[in-house]
């Protein structure tokens, strides 16, 4: 046998070798994961997958409009829950809901759940399961889109909308290299499935200081937000996904906004370098005129943490207005 084919059959040995003992600490570490943050509450299914979702309400029961709270893209309901939804439900009943392929819900791996229109849809079907008829949607970063996609296409559902720190619009510029490669066919399953939970726990607490940023996290964030359950494979991939087809999707959606009629409060930080105050949040308060834009000085990308009681104060005000809507 020639030595350079000797050569290549031993780099594919140990390639094989080496895939193989990154595939078993991945499985290893998402049982470990998985262990550590077990599902919260209860599932739906839906048409296309299955929601986990978290109800909470106070002692006595709420008689205004229900909050319905979604996660961003890396999160779950715990990173809502823990901000917001603990808080807001001493006095209003609080729906949290893992988005379509995050947390512990399920989207099909062969249908559009990367889809904000499809997740809206979902999440319609939801709300139609616990029988409530309105409710005020507050959504941060990535759950703006999905948020307004539920607005748009059911209008009489959405009582109210709180934008916090909201992806809505197209930007320059592309997506990172990780989200890229995992939503990719083929190359992104085996990525995920051996490189990225190794990877992304290297990277985890300089990546929760960069979307703090310039605040910082609050103690333990990482494990109170269960933000590792993101690092299993089908989350990763699917969060991958959703980020990747993000910028065509609110390319086309961002020509509707004036349609949108509802209370809506716009919440974002001066200092978020995550998503553009400019490009997103200044943008639509430009186009809705009866929206109102709350402009926190010095606040990042994590209002809901850093400045939870001016944004739960924005939100019961878009609450007592969506109540007076009846």
């Amino acid at each position: 046998m020639p030595r350079s084919l000797q050569l290549v059959l031993i780099f594919i040995v140990i390639l094989s070798a080496l895939g193989t003992l990154l595939a078993v600490i991945t499985a290893a570490g998402v049982s470990s994961i998985e262990r550590r943050h077990p599902p919260a509450g209860f599932f739906v299914d839906v048409k296309g997958g299955r929601l986990h979702v978290l109800n909470l309400s106070p002692l006595e029961g709420a008689e205004d409009v229900p909050l319905v709270l979604l996660h961003g893209a890396s999160g779950n309901l715990e990173d809502m829950r823990l901000a917001l939804g603990d808080a807001l439900s001493r006095r209003h009943r609080v729906i949290l809901v893992d988005r379509p392929g995050h947390g512990w819900s399920e989207r099909s791996p062969d249908g559009d759940g990367a889809s904000p229109a499809r997740q809206a849809v979902m999440l319609r079907e939801m709300l139609d399961y616990f029988g409530i008829r309105r409710a005020v949607i507050v959504g941060h970063s990535l759950a703006g889109v999905v948020a307004t996609a539920l607005a748009l296409e059911e209008p009489s559902r959405v009582a109210g909308l709180v934008l916090i720190a909201p992806v809505l619009h197209a930007w320059p510029g592309g997506i990172a290299w990780y989200y890229a490669l995992a939503a990719m066919p083929v190359v992104g399953p085996l990525f995920a499935n051996t490189l990225a939970l190794p990877t992304g726990l290297a990277l985890l607490d300089p990546t929760i200081a960069e979307v703090f940023a310039p605040q910082t996290a609050p103690a333990d964030y990482a494990h109170r937000g269960a933000i590792r359950l993101v690092l299993r494979p089908q989350n990763f991939i699917a969060n991958a996904r959703d980020v990747a087809g993000l910028h065509a999707f609110v390319t086309a959606q961002g020509q509707r906004y004036s349609a949108l009629k509802m209370p809506i409060t716009i919440i974002t930080g001066d200092r978020d370098e995550i998503v553009s105050p400019r490009l997103h949040s200044l943008a639509l308060a430009e186009t809705l005129p009866h929206s109102k834009l709350i402009m926190l000085e010095g606040v990042g990308h994590m209002p809901h943490h850093v400045a939870r009681d001016r944004v739960i104060e924005a939100i019961e005000d878009v609450v007592r207005q969506a109540s007076g809507m009846r």
